[in-house]
Formats: structure tokens, C-alpha cells, sequence
């Protein structure tokens, strides 16, 4: 129990440089640049982007606490810049608590493939597949069954994509995190 106390503070603490700071916000802004350009909408329901990048980025190296919070922020901002439907905050949470998952899986830990997997793999099934399609069912009265297979399908077909670009993007990071000594 103390041993995951210290993990949850430590990444709070990574907040207290203001190296750390600084690319949090250069992170945020890569963010908002890559939710206008690097977004592709496969009808209302679907949409692949690449915008929650940076903020993988972000939960890898500060972990959990950091995680969250900057995903929550994000998901509040990129609407603000461009909004896309109506503001729900069950989509907040959803982004919030992705950040939390890919925090505890990836926050101080060697890059290994299966530890990019399995953040994926639950994020994909929980989050995108469970929560956000409830929230679209609720959002705009679509039966949750008849949203889910083609969401499902994305999922399944986006899952081994986004694990080698988070597991590829995580390894880069790591070598930018030793040389410029970011998250310490």
C-alpha cells in the first residue's frame, strides 16, 4: 500500500519543475495541432486521430495523477478550439480516466510491447468500446447495440496500430527523457 502511495505522489511531484511544466504545455499544444490536421471522421460516431498522442506522452513520463488531469484538460480545451458535437462531460471522464489507465501501465517502467498492449486493449474495450459508445447512445438517442459493432470493428482494427505507435513513440520518448532530463 505505501509502495502505490509513492507511486500516485511521485507523480505529482513531477509537476514541481518547471522544465516539467514547460513540456506539458508544449505537449498540449502539439495536442491542438494534431486535432486539426491529424484527424480523419469515419461518419458522426467514428473518428481516428492522432491528437491523444501527446498525452500518452505525458502519462508515460509523469505518470497517473499527471495523466489524468492533463487528458481531462485537453479533452475540455481541444472542444473549446474546436468543438465537434456538444460538450458531454462523460467524455471528460473518459479521457481522464484513459490517462489514469495508460499512467499506472507505462508511469516509470521499461517500454515493452505488452505493457503498450494492455493499457490499449483496456482503454479500447472499457473506454472507446463501453463508455464512449454509451455516451454517444445517450448524446443522440442511438440504440448502444446498434453502435457497437462498427465501433468494435475500429477498436479492433485500431488496436495493433496504436500499440506500435505508442510503443514506438513511448521508446523515442525515453531516449529524449534521458537526454534532455525531462520527468526527474
Amino acid at each position: 500500500m505505501q509502495k502505490m502511495k509513492q507511486f500516485y505522489l511521485n507523480s505529482v511531484k513531477a509537476l514541481k519543475k518547471t522544465q516539467n511544466i514547460t513540456f506539458c504545455g508544449l505537449m498540449a499544444a502539439l495536442g491542438i495541432v494534431l486535432n486539426f490536421v491529424a484527424s480523419i471522421d469515419l461518419g458522426p460516431y467514428i473518428r481516428i486521430g492522432f491528437s491523444g498522442i501527446p498525452n500518452r506522452m505525458v502519462d508515460f513520463l509523469f505518470g497517473p495523477v499527471v495523466g489524468c488531469f492533463f487528458s481531462g484538460m485537453m479533452d475540455i480545451l481541444k472542444f473549446l478550439v474546436k468543438p465537434t458535437g456538444t460538450f458531454f462531460f462523460g467524455f471528460t471522464f473518459d479521457a481522464m480516466l484513459a490517462g489514469l489507465i495508460y499512467g499506472c501501465f507505462l508511469y516509470n517502467k521499461p517500454v515493452k510491447i505488452w505493457r503498450v498492449f494492455i493499457p490499449e486493449l483496456i482503454c479500447k474495450l472499457v473506454v472507446n468500446c463501453g463508455f464512449n459508445t454509451l455516451w454517444i447512445s445517450l448524446l443522440y438517442g442511438k440504440g448502444f447495440f446498434a453502435l457497437l459493432p462498427a465501433r468494435i470493428i475500429k477498436n479492433a482494427v485500431m488496436l495493433p496500430i496504436d500499440t506500435l505507435i505508442l510503443f514506438f513513440a513511448c521508446t523515442l520518448m525515453q531516449k529524449f527523457k534521458n537526454q534532455f532530463k525531462i520527468a526527474e
